[in-house]
């Protein structure tokens, strides 16, 4: 029996829950913590962030108006298909962290629990960030939240699926659609990602992902008209500065890098940090002859 070829994957981007390559057909190579060759990334070009920006706004509607239940359900089946998926994203995050079998175990199963966690918030966020406000004056006040639309991230480069899940679930739990760009030196688990999120109810456009350079891709999203907000998770001091200044010319919400555990319980910062706050005025109404009022 002759020996078969070895079947290699082609990794590709995710926009619009399609699965393009590069615009200009460039790739890169990825390679492990020693060096040797894993698989050719697509190198995204700044054409490309703009079709995955154009493909988040035309989501956002959908995904937003969704009720609060149903995207939990739906972040709930991403966890469940991943689970299906677990030794794929062991190997590849071993390899892309240079981590041991176990120890990328842990930051697999710890990244799916990410999943199911945020899916329990997604209908109770609002009920600690908005509520009834007492004013002076026969009004009713009430302050309700709302998400702010679409957000770049800029995965963390060190944690390549982790980190990763860890800032793109707590954008879309809150109803956000997101253009991410991953880990420049380990986008593989981000790209294979994209490969669950496509059988996982997720719309299409509510999660894009990039590879490539992350210094050459997020200027253009950082300065696009069009993006509302952008996590500065994997940029270093530098290029955050730069990208910064390009946000305040449409008045982003920014969320700048810091130091994070990602294997600790996360709290509900980088949910309330992509999210605009409504107030309404209503005046209440008299009743009856007494004057008394509700």
């Amino acid at each position: 029996m002759s020996e078969r070829l070895t079947v290699f994957k082609t990794y590709k981007l995710f926009v619009g829950g399609k699965f393009p390559r590069s615009e200009s057909g460039r790739v890169y190579e990825v390679t492990d913590s020693k060096g040797n060759w894993l698989a050719n990334a697509p190198l995204s070009s700044r054409k490309d962030a703009r079709d995955a920006v154009v493909a988040a706004r035309k989501a956002v509607g959908g995904w937003s108006g969704a009720t609060a239940y149903n995207r939990g359900q739906v972040l709930y089946r991403v966890a469940e298909m991943l689970e299906g998926r677990r030794d794929q994203f062991v190997a590849e995050v071993a390899e892309a962290e240079g981590l041991s079998k176990a120890k990328a175990a842990a930051q697999v199963d710890a990244a799916i629990d990410r999943w199911v966690w945020y899916a329990g918030w997604t209908d109770k966020i609002g009920q600690i960030t908005g509520g009834t406000n007492p004013v002076a004056g026969p009004f009713f006040n009430v302050s309700s939240t709302e998400p702010t639309g679409v957000v770049a991230v800029l995965a963390p480069q060190e944690s390549s699926f982790l980190g990763l899940v860890s800032v793109i679930t707590p954008a879309i739990a809150t109803g956000n659609t997101v253009v991410v760009v991953a880990s420049e030196k380990a986008p593989l688990p981000a790209l294979s990602l994209g490969e669950v999120l496509a059988t996982s109810d997720v719309p299409g456009g509510v999660v894009n992902v990039l590879s490539g350079r992350t210094a050459e891709i997020a200027p253009s999203l950082a300065a696009h008209q069009d993006v509302n907000a952008i996590d500065l998770a994997g940029a270093d001091a530098g290029l955050a500065k730069e990208l910064e200044i390009a946000a305040a010319d449409n008045l982003k919400r920014v969320l700048r890098p810091q130091a994070v555990d990602w294997a600790a319980t996360p709290g509900t910062d980088r949910m309330t940090a992509f999210l605009e706050t409504r107030t309404v005025w209503h005046p209440t109404g008299s009743l009856g002859a007494g004057g008394s009022s509700y």
